[in-house]
């Protein structure tokens, strides 16, 4: 997911300790299926792919795996390729979400995130309805030392930043989509592993939620969607309020 105040940085933490090592697999595996299919099997040569493998051995996930998510990308194995889907449409108090789906059945897919939708008492736009409202770019986000705004400025200074956020010893990173390939490659020189390190849909503008029901309606329809095997990322422009995120965080913490 996406947004840029102290929720964001709460729900990865709060993802990444429950991620499901199976579904996190398929997901992995599908993003180095698409990168494959789409820029080649070296990885030297293909950003986004050398980004998935990186993810999929943070995940320790088997080399054998990895090796064939890559032949199935480049035809080599044969069989169905994943193609992607994007929905798009409004949750609780308009605020604007794009779904990201990878699946080898559209019809399925489809039926599937509408339900969501309608379950959750959300509203399934066309395409471009909300779409406009987010621009695509470079998106990394890193734990530890390195989470230090003034040291990845420096680091950085020449890969088209967009912005760097920091919080509690994360801090997310954006950039020119055109930028990805040079910030992981100095990242890479420099030791530095990224947590997350994609090319996402960042809102251009946010919207403001400060009732913590809507904000929990919001959420719970984010989190089920994110849970569908099919589904590769969730993007929104909620932005809550610092009492709505705390009051959100004690919930997760019950």
């Amino acid at each position: 997911m996406s947004g840029h105040n102290k929720w964001s940085s709460i729900k990865h933490k709060k993802g990444a300790a429950d991620a499901k090592r199976g579904a996190l697999f398929s997901r992995v595996s599908k993003e180095i299926i698409q990168a494959a299919r789409e820029g080649g099997k070296d990885p030297d040569l293909n950003a986004r792919l050398r980004a998935a493998i990186a993810a999929a051995k943070a995940a320790n996930m088997p080399n054998d795996n990895i090796d064939r998510a890559i032949k199935k990308g480049t035809g080599e194995l044969g069989g169905a390729i994943p193609e992607e889907f994007t929905y798009e449409g409004y949750a609780a108090g308009g605020v604007s979400v794009i779904v990201n789906c990878m699946s080898d059945n559209k019809n399925r897919c489809a039926s599937d995130i509408r339900n969501f939708f309608t379950r959750h008492n959300c509203k399934m736009a066309g395409s471009g309805a909300v779409s406009y409202k987010f621009a695509r770019k470079a998106r990394f986000v890193v734990e530890g030392d390195w989470a230090d705004e003034d040291k990845l400025m420096e680091l950085l200074m020449d890969a088209e930043l967009d912005d760097i956020q920091v919080d509690d010893g994360t801090a997310e990173i954006t950039a020119a989509p055109g930028s990805f390939a040079k910030i992981l490659g100095i990242f890479e020189a420099n030791g530095i592993v990224a947590t997350e390190s994609t090319l996402a849909m960042i809102p251009d503008s946010t919207t403001a939620v400060t009732d913590l029901k809507t904000a929990q309606q919001v959420q719970k329809f984010i989190d089920a969607v994110e849970e569908y095997d099919d589904c590769q990322a969730v993007y929104h422009d909620m932005e809550l309020s610092d009492e709505v995120a705390e009051q959100l965080a004690a919930e997760d913490e019950e």
